[in-house]
C-alpha cells in the first residue's frame, strides 16, 4: 500500500506558527475563527501576505509544533501498512525546513515529495491520502481515489459522506487497518 501524508496542517501545526506571528502585526485571531481554507479573505489579508508569512514560519522550522503527540511512534505504525511519503504542496525553498522538522520528530517516511499546487496531488499513484485541504480532499475524491481528511476547522465544511474524517492519525490507521 501506497499512504500519501500531508504536511501542513496533519502532522505540523504551521498555522500555530503563522497565528503567533499574525497575532503580533495584526488583529488577532483565533485557530477555530479560520473556518475557510481561503480565511485570510474574511480578516482582509492580502493572499500573497499570507503565503509568504506561512512560507517564512517554516524558517523557524524548530518552533513549529506537531498536530498531536507521539507522532514518531504513530507514524512509525502508519509504514506497517506499507510506503508512507511526505506529500506536500510547498515553495521549494523550505522544503530544507521541512526536512529537518520531520527529523526533529522522528518522523517514519519513505519518500519526501513535493508539488507546486495541492490539488496535483491527485495526479499522483496513491492508494490513500491524508490530507487536511477541503480543495484537496473535493479534487482527491473526484479522481475516486481514497482520502483521509485529517480534521481542522478550515475543512468542517466537507460532508462526511463524500470522505472519511478523522481526529488524529490513530483513527486514519484503524481506517487504513479496514482497506
Amino acid at each position: 500500500m501506497k499512504i500519501a501524508l500531508d504536511v501542513d496542517g496533519v502532522i505540523a501545526d504551521v498555522i500555530q506558527s503563522w497565528l503567533n506571528y499574525n497575532n503580533s502585526i495584526r488583529q488577532k485571531i483565533t485557530k477555530h475563527e479560520i473556518s475557510d481554507w481561503d480565511f485570510w479573505k474574511k480578516f482582509k489579508i492580502n493572499r500573497y501576505d499570507f503565503y509568504a508569512e506561512l512560507s517564512s514560519c517554516w524558517k523557524d522550522w524548530f518552533s513549529i509544533p506537531p498536530t498531536e503527540k507521539n507522532l514518531s511512534i504513530t507514524t512509525k505504525n502508519l509504514s506497517k501498512f506499507g510506503q508512507v511519503d511526505i506529500v506536500t504542496a510547498r515553495e521549494r525553498s523550505t522544503d530544507s525546513f521541512v526536512k529537518n522538522w520531520l527529523v526533529h520528530h522522528n518522523i517514519s517516511y519513505d519518500n519526501y515529495v513535493s508539488v507546486i499546487d495541492g490539488p496535483m496531488k491527485s495526479d499522483l499513484d496513491y492508494d490513500v491520502f491524508i490530507d487536511d485541504s477541503p480543495l484537496n480532499a473535493l479534487k482527491i475524491f473526484q479522481e475516486k481515489k481514497k482520502i483521509i481528511l485529517y480534521s481542522q476547522p478550515w475543512n468542517q465544511h466537507i460532508p462526511e459522506d463524500k470522505i472519511s474524517r478523522v481526529s488524529n492519525l490513530s483513527e486514519a490507521i484503524k481506517q487504513i487497518d479496514l482497506i
